[in-house]
């Protein structure tokens, strides 16, 4: 076995990571067994040669394959991306993305990537159990008026030790959490038939345009295209 198919056997081992790798068109190269599951397919010829705005569902396939030629154009890395995914039966989860241009004789020849998903903290970790009673109070306040410093009072440490905790326990820094809550409150609120005004002030936003902008950033879309998507998937 050579050094790429091993990486790629390894890869397959992950559930809870896609794995990808895309030529200088954003045409898919190689994709793991996660990635095909979330996509409905069997193998990786049904994947090869098409590009995200192909495989998924418009416009937010779009947005990942303009991320993949920025990315390939620009010859810079995009790092911890704090995005939303959709998995199958119109679930979604938050996700940290990492892109990486792939070099050879110094031109950009592809690029290659990874998505980890996110998941809730180990309730036996030591950490967790002494935040655990702060992590529920601003999970039912996160759409208020709170910000990192009175999370940190909450739970009774400085905001350098809760952004440490939450690293170690969350993968995010807890202004990245409180936001995340946000949006994941929008996201289900997008489903009713509230106005995308009443949704972001009822999900904690200042204003709508500050919404706007936070939803774009990590979901891709804008909501009402958001709330669109979901409506064509139903």
């Amino acid at each position: 076995m050579d050094l790429c198919t091993a990486q790629h056997a390894l890869f397959d081992r992950l559930p809870d990571v896609v794995y990808f790798s895309k030529d200088t068109q954003g045409r898919y190269t190689h994709a793991n067994q996660t990635l095909l599951r979330r996509l409905g397919l069997r193998e990786l010829s049904e994947l090869r040669g098409k590009t995200a705005a192909q495989v998924f569902p418009a416009p937010l396939g779009q947005h990942y394959w303009q991320q993949d030629l920025q990315v390939i154009r620009s010859g810079a890395s995009l790092h911890d991306l704090l995005e939303r995914h959709l998995f199958p039966g119109g679930q979604s989860g938050w996700c940290l993305t990492v892109k990486h241009p792939v070099r050879e004789d110094g031109t950009v020849r592809g690029m290659v990537g990874i998505s980890r998903d996110l998941k809730g903290p180990t309730t036996y970790d030591p950490v967790y159990q002494r935040l655990s009673s702060s992590l529920a109070w601003a999970r039912q306040h996160c759409t208020d008026t709170l910000g990192v410093a009175d999370l940190a009072r909450q739970a009774g440490l400085s905001v350098a030790q809760l952004e440490r905790h939450l690293l170690a326990l969350l993968q995010l820094t807890p202004s990245r959490w409180l936001l995340s809550l946000r949006l994941e409150s929008a996201v289900a609120q997008l489903d009713s038939t509230a106005t995308i005004a009443q949704v972001a002030a009822d999900s904690g936003f200042a204003d709508h345009s500050a919404f706007a902008r936070a939803f774009r950033r990590h979901l891709g879309v804008s909501p009402r295209d958001y709330r669109q998507m979901r409506q064509n998937m139903a």
